[in-house]
Protein backbone atom coordinates (compact mmCIF):
# COMPACT_ATOMS: atom_id res chain seq x y z
CA UNK A 1 0.00 0.00 0.00
CA UNK A 2 1.16 3.49 -0.41
CA UNK A 3 2.17 5.26 2.45
CA UNK A 4 0.84 8.81 1.88
CA UNK A 5 -2.55 7.11 1.34
CA UNK A 6 -2.50 5.32 4.54
CA UNK A 7 -5.18 6.28 7.26
CA UNK A 8 -5.21 3.94 10.69
CA UNK A 9 -8.12 2.53 11.75
CA UNK A 10 -8.82 4.08 15.03
CA UNK A 11 -11.92 2.30 16.43
CA UNK A 12 -13.71 -0.84 15.31
CA UNK A 13 -17.49 -1.16 14.52
CA UNK A 14 -19.66 -4.39 15.66
CA UNK A 15 -21.91 -5.91 13.96
CA UNK A 16 -23.56 -8.01 16.58
CA UNK A 17 -25.86 -10.58 16.34
CA UNK A 18 -28.88 -8.69 14.49
CA UNK A 19 -29.30 -5.79 12.57
CA UNK A 20 -33.46 -5.92 13.85
CA UNK A 21 -34.20 -3.62 17.09
CA UNK A 22 -37.04 -6.27 17.67
CA UNK A 23 -34.47 -9.22 17.88
CA UNK A 24 -31.76 -6.65 19.55
CA UNK A 25 -33.98 -5.82 22.52
CA UNK A 26 -34.62 -9.60 22.79
CA UNK A 27 -31.01 -10.54 23.30
CA UNK A 28 -30.73 -7.56 25.51
CA UNK A 29 -32.90 -9.03 27.69
CA UNK A 30 -31.65 -12.68 27.35
CA UNK A 31 -27.85 -11.36 28.10
CA UNK A 32 -28.42 -9.58 30.84
CA UNK A 33 -30.83 -11.75 33.06
CA UNK A 34 -27.69 -14.56 32.17
CA UNK A 35 -25.31 -12.19 33.04
CA UNK A 36 -26.71 -11.25 36.20
CA UNK A 37 -26.82 -15.45 36.71
CA UNK A 38 -23.38 -15.83 35.73
CA UNK A 39 -22.42 -13.38 38.27
CA UNK A 40 -24.62 -14.41 41.30
CA UNK A 41 -23.61 -18.20 40.64
CA UNK A 42 -20.18 -17.89 40.61
CA UNK A 43 -19.40 -15.56 43.07
CA UNK A 44 -21.66 -17.90 45.31
CA UNK A 45 -19.28 -20.55 44.70
CA UNK A 46 -16.23 -19.02 44.93
CA UNK A 47 -17.01 -17.22 48.72
CA UNK A 48 -18.78 -20.86 49.45
CA UNK A 49 -15.40 -22.63 48.62
CA UNK A 50 -13.13 -19.78 50.46
CA UNK A 51 -15.70 -19.26 53.46
CA UNK A 52 -16.27 -22.63 54.23
CA UNK A 53 -13.60 -25.00 55.79
CA UNK A 54 -15.28 -28.16 54.76
CA UNK A 55 -14.28 -27.34 51.35
CA UNK A 56 -10.73 -26.91 51.57
CA UNK A 57 -9.48 -29.35 49.21
CA UNK A 58 -7.53 -29.87 45.95
CA UNK A 59 -10.63 -30.63 44.03
CA UNK A 60 -12.96 -27.76 45.27
CA UNK A 61 -9.99 -25.42 45.26
CA UNK A 62 -9.82 -25.76 41.30
CA UNK A 63 -13.67 -25.54 41.11
CA UNK A 64 -13.52 -22.30 42.39
CA UNK A 65 -10.88 -20.74 40.06
CA UNK A 66 -13.15 -22.35 37.34
CA UNK A 67 -15.59 -20.56 38.26
CA UNK A 68 -13.20 -17.29 38.71
CA UNK A 69 -12.06 -17.21 35.43
CA UNK A 70 -15.53 -18.42 33.62
CA UNK A 71 -16.61 -15.11 35.49
CA UNK A 72 -13.71 -13.02 34.07
CA UNK A 73 -14.00 -14.49 30.85
CA UNK A 74 -17.87 -13.55 30.75
CA UNK A 75 -17.12 -9.98 32.05
CA UNK A 76 -14.37 -9.47 29.67
CA UNK A 77 -17.40 -9.38 26.37
CA UNK A 78 -20.95 -9.67 28.05
CA UNK A 79 -21.33 -6.57 29.76
CA UNK A 80 -19.86 -4.41 26.54
CA UNK A 81 -22.26 -6.45 24.36
CA UNK A 82 -25.29 -5.20 26.63
CA UNK A 83 -24.08 -1.72 26.81
CA UNK A 84 -23.69 -1.72 22.89
CA UNK A 85 -27.21 -3.51 22.24
CA UNK A 86 -28.48 -1.18 25.27
CA UNK A 87 -27.32 2.18 23.51
CA UNK A 88 -26.99 1.04 19.56
CA UNK A 89 -23.59 2.81 19.62
CA UNK A 90 -21.36 -0.33 18.70
CA UNK A 91 -17.94 0.61 18.39
CA UNK A 92 -14.43 -0.44 20.40
CA UNK A 93 -11.50 1.83 20.32
CA UNK A 94 -8.24 -0.54 18.83
CA UNK A 95 -6.90 -0.59 21.68
CA UNK A 96 -9.61 -2.06 23.79
CA UNK A 97 -9.92 -4.34 20.80
CA UNK A 98 -6.45 -5.59 21.55
CA UNK A 99 -6.99 -5.98 24.85
CA UNK A 100 -10.16 -8.11 24.79
CA UNK A 101 -8.38 -10.23 22.57
CA UNK A 102 -5.09 -10.31 24.59
CA UNK A 103 -7.31 -11.24 27.79
CA UNK A 104 -9.63 -13.72 26.18
CA UNK A 105 -6.51 -15.13 25.42
CA UNK A 106 -4.87 -15.07 28.60
CA UNK A 107 -8.27 -16.96 30.11
CA UNK A 108 -9.17 -19.13 27.51
CA UNK A 109 -5.01 -20.72 27.67
CA UNK A 110 -5.79 -20.80 31.53
CA UNK A 111 -8.96 -22.63 31.54
CA UNK A 112 -7.79 -25.18 28.98
CA UNK A 113 -5.09 -26.05 31.12
CA UNK A 114 -6.99 -25.94 34.63
CA UNK A 115 -9.37 -28.28 32.85
CA UNK A 116 -6.17 -30.59 32.16
CA UNK A 117 -5.48 -30.25 35.99
CA UNK A 118 -9.13 -31.09 37.37
CA UNK A 119 -8.83 -34.15 34.97
CA UNK A 120 -5.46 -34.82 36.88
CA UNK A 121 -7.57 -34.18 40.21
CA UNK A 122 -10.06 -36.83 39.65
CA UNK A 123 -7.35 -39.23 38.14
CA UNK A 124 -5.62 -39.19 40.96
CA UNK A 125 -9.14 -39.20 43.33
CA UNK A 126 -10.51 -42.54 41.31
CA UNK A 127 -7.16 -44.16 40.67
CA UNK A 128 -5.20 -43.32 43.82
CA UNK A 129 -7.17 -42.72 46.46
CA UNK A 130 -4.74 -43.30 48.93
CA UNK A 131 -2.09 -41.32 47.77
CA UNK A 132 -4.59 -38.45 46.91
CA UNK A 133 -3.95 -36.20 49.61
CA UNK A 134 -0.37 -36.56 49.14
CA UNK A 135 0.15 -36.26 45.35
CA UNK A 136 -2.60 -33.12 45.62
CA UNK A 137 -0.86 -31.12 48.24
CA UNK A 138 -1.74 -27.61 48.70
CA UNK A 139 1.83 -26.45 47.20
CA UNK A 140 1.38 -28.75 44.21
CA UNK A 141 -2.44 -27.27 43.47
CA UNK A 142 -0.98 -23.80 43.95
CA UNK A 143 1.78 -24.75 41.44
CA UNK A 144 -0.57 -26.26 38.88
CA UNK A 145 -3.10 -22.94 39.24
CA UNK A 146 0.24 -20.87 39.01
CA UNK A 147 1.48 -22.74 35.55
CA UNK A 148 -2.06 -22.53 33.82
CA UNK A 149 -1.91 -19.38 33.98
CA UNK A 150 1.42 -18.92 33.13
CA UNK A 151 0.70 -21.20 30.11
CA UNK A 152 -2.24 -19.11 29.33
CA UNK A 153 -0.43 -15.22 29.43
CA UNK A 154 2.39 -17.20 27.21
CA UNK A 155 -0.22 -18.48 24.49
CA UNK A 156 -1.82 -15.06 24.73
CA UNK A 157 1.80 -13.06 24.18
CA UNK A 158 2.30 -15.53 21.27
CA UNK A 159 -1.26 -14.81 19.72
CA UNK A 160 -1.45 -11.21 20.20
CA UNK A 161 1.82 -9.78 19.84
CA UNK A 162 2.34 -10.34 15.80
CA UNK A 163 -1.13 -8.77 15.84
CA UNK A 164 -0.37 -5.30 17.80
CA UNK A 165 1.70 -4.67 15.07
CA UNK A 166 -0.19 -4.79 11.47
CA UNK A 167 -1.38 -2.34 9.57
CA UNK A 168 -4.98 -1.52 9.72
CA UNK A 169 -6.30 0.87 7.26
CA UNK A 170 -10.19 0.18 6.34
CA UNK A 171 -12.89 -1.63 6.73
CA UNK A 172 -13.10 -1.62 10.60
CA UNK A 173 -16.38 -3.40 10.78
CA UNK A 174 -16.24 -6.56 12.79
CA UNK A 175 -19.27 -9.22 12.48
CA UNK A 176 -19.59 -10.41 15.62
CA UNK A 177 -20.13 -8.85 18.83
CA UNK A 178 -16.94 -9.01 20.10
CA UNK A 179 -13.11 -8.71 18.92
CA UNK A 180 -11.80 -12.38 17.90
CA UNK A 181 -8.25 -12.77 16.34
CA UNK A 182 -9.63 -14.40 13.49
CA UNK A 183 -11.65 -11.31 12.42
CA UNK A 184 -9.64 -9.15 13.88
CA UNK A 185 -6.09 -10.13 11.51
CA UNK A 186 -9.09 -10.12 8.67
CA UNK A 187 -9.54 -6.58 8.67
CA UNK A 188 -5.48 -5.93 8.27
CA UNK A 189 -4.12 -4.00 5.04
CA UNK A 190 -1.51 -6.80 4.40
CA UNK A 191 -1.18 -10.61 3.33
CA UNK A 192 -2.36 -12.43 6.36
CA UNK A 193 -2.06 -16.33 4.65
CA UNK A 194 1.26 -16.73 7.28
CA UNK A 195 -0.99 -15.42 10.12
CA UNK A 196 -3.69 -17.76 9.61
CA UNK A 197 -2.21 -20.87 9.63
CA UNK A 198 -0.04 -19.43 13.24
CA UNK A 199 -3.61 -18.83 14.25
CA UNK A 200 -4.83 -22.15 13.42
CA UNK A 201 -1.75 -23.74 14.31
CA UNK A 202 -1.76 -22.14 17.90
CA UNK A 203 -5.18 -21.95 19.16
CA UNK A 204 -6.77 -24.58 16.80
CA UNK A 205 -4.55 -27.30 17.09
CA UNK A 206 -4.22 -26.76 20.59
CA UNK A 207 -7.66 -26.69 21.11
CA UNK A 208 -8.62 -29.95 19.64
CA UNK A 209 -5.26 -31.39 20.85
CA UNK A 210 -6.28 -30.59 24.42
CA UNK A 211 -9.73 -31.96 23.80
CA UNK A 212 -8.93 -35.05 22.66
CA UNK A 213 -6.45 -35.62 25.61
CA UNK A 214 -8.99 -34.67 28.50
CA UNK A 215 -11.44 -37.27 26.37
CA UNK A 216 -8.87 -39.98 26.13
CA UNK A 217 -8.12 -39.63 29.98
CA UNK A 218 -11.83 -39.62 31.08
CA UNK A 219 -12.30 -42.56 29.46
CA UNK A 220 -9.34 -44.27 30.96
CA UNK A 221 -10.54 -43.02 34.39
CA UNK A 222 -14.18 -44.72 33.75
CA UNK A 223 -12.39 -47.96 32.20
CA UNK A 224 -10.25 -47.88 35.31
CA UNK A 225 -12.98 -47.88 37.72
CA UNK A 226 -14.83 -50.26 36.17
CA UNK A 227 -13.25 -52.83 38.06
CA UNK A 228 -15.01 -51.29 41.36
CA UNK A 229 -17.90 -51.74 42.67
CA UNK A 230 -21.31 -50.93 41.12
CA UNK A 231 -21.73 -47.90 43.83
CA UNK A 232 -18.50 -46.60 42.74
CA UNK A 233 -18.71 -47.31 38.97
CA UNK A 234 -21.80 -44.88 39.35
CA UNK A 235 -20.18 -42.30 41.11
CA UNK A 236 -17.27 -41.67 39.35
CA UNK A 237 -19.35 -42.11 36.12
CA UNK A 238 -21.46 -39.27 37.51
CA UNK A 239 -18.70 -37.01 38.06
CA UNK A 240 -16.89 -37.35 34.93
CA UNK A 241 -20.06 -37.29 32.98
CA UNK A 242 -20.33 -33.86 34.35
CA UNK A 243 -16.57 -32.99 33.93
CA UNK A 244 -16.92 -34.33 29.96
CA UNK A 245 -20.02 -32.05 29.78
CA UNK A 246 -18.03 -29.08 30.65
CA UNK A 247 -15.10 -29.41 28.56
CA UNK A 248 -17.32 -30.52 25.09
CA UNK A 249 -18.68 -26.78 25.88
CA UNK A 250 -15.56 -25.21 26.05
CA UNK A 251 -14.02 -26.80 23.26
CA UNK A 252 -16.58 -26.62 20.85
CA UNK A 253 -16.79 -23.18 19.94
CA UNK A 254 -12.80 -22.92 20.28
CA UNK A 255 -12.20 -26.01 17.70
CA UNK A 256 -14.83 -24.58 15.25
CA UNK A 257 -13.47 -21.02 15.57
CA UNK A 258 -9.75 -21.62 15.15
CA UNK A 259 -9.96 -24.95 13.05
CA UNK A 260 -11.95 -23.17 10.73
CA UNK A 261 -11.20 -19.05 11.34
CA UNK A 262 -12.51 -18.24 8.06
CA UNK A 263 -15.98 -19.83 7.82
CA UNK A 264 -17.93 -18.60 4.79
CA UNK A 265 -21.40 -18.48 7.52
CA UNK A 266 -21.39 -16.51 10.70
CA UNK A 267 -22.09 -19.59 12.88
CA UNK A 268 -18.78 -19.01 14.85
CA UNK A 269 -20.28 -15.86 16.76
CA UNK A 270 -23.39 -17.56 18.01
CA UNK A 271 -21.31 -20.56 18.83
CA UNK A 272 -19.68 -18.30 21.07
CA UNK A 273 -22.64 -17.33 22.99
CA UNK A 274 -22.19 -21.16 24.38
CA UNK A 275 -18.36 -19.83 25.81
CA UNK A 276 -19.76 -16.36 27.19
CA UNK A 277 -22.49 -16.91 28.84
CA UNK A 278 -24.24 -20.60 28.63
CA UNK A 279 -21.13 -22.31 29.44
CA UNK A 280 -20.24 -19.85 32.72
CA UNK A 281 -24.06 -21.14 33.95
CA UNK A 282 -23.98 -24.22 33.63
CA UNK A 283 -20.62 -24.70 35.17
CA UNK A 284 -21.83 -23.67 38.62
CA UNK A 285 -24.58 -26.27 38.34
CA UNK A 286 -22.86 -29.00 37.18
CA UNK A 287 -20.55 -28.54 40.01
CA UNK A 288 -22.60 -27.29 42.83
CA UNK A 289 -26.08 -28.40 42.18
CA UNK A 290 -25.14 -31.73 41.76
CA UNK A 291 -22.63 -31.88 44.60
CA UNK A 292 -24.13 -32.65 48.07
CA UNK A 293 -21.01 -31.42 50.10
CA UNK A 294 -21.60 -28.11 48.11
CA UNK A 295 -24.94 -27.51 49.00
CA UNK A 296 -24.74 -27.96 52.62
CA UNK A 297 -21.84 -25.34 52.38
CA UNK A 298 -23.63 -22.96 50.45
CA UNK A 299 -26.88 -23.75 52.93
CA UNK A 300 -24.70 -23.40 55.98
CA UNK A 301 -23.22 -19.94 54.57
CA UNK A 302 -26.58 -18.69 54.10
CA UNK A 303 -27.71 -19.12 57.65
CA UNK A 304 -24.25 -17.46 58.61
CA UNK A 305 -24.97 -14.52 56.28
CA UNK A 306 -28.70 -14.17 57.84
CA UNK A 307 -27.64 -13.99 61.22
CA UNK A 308 -24.82 -11.85 60.76
CA UNK A 309 -27.52 -9.33 58.97
CA UNK A 310 -30.51 -10.24 62.10
CA UNK A 311 -27.22 -9.33 64.36
CA UNK A 312 -26.47 -5.82 62.88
Amino acid sequence: MNKTNYSPVTEFVFLGLSASRPVQHLLLAFSTVFYVTIVLGNLSVVFTVVFDPCLHSPMYFLLANLSFIDLCFSTVTVPKMICDLYSGHKTISFQGCVIQIFVLHVLGGSEMVLLITMAVDRYVAICKPLHYLTIMSPQMCILLLSGAWAIGLTHSVAQSAFAVHLPFCGPNEIDSFYCDLPRFIKLACTDIHRMEFMVTANSGFISMGTFFLLIISYIFMLVTVRKHSSGSLSKALSTLLAHITVVVLFFGPCIFVYMWPFPTVPVDKFLAILDFMITPILNPIIYTLRNKDMKMAMRRLSIQLLSLRKIS
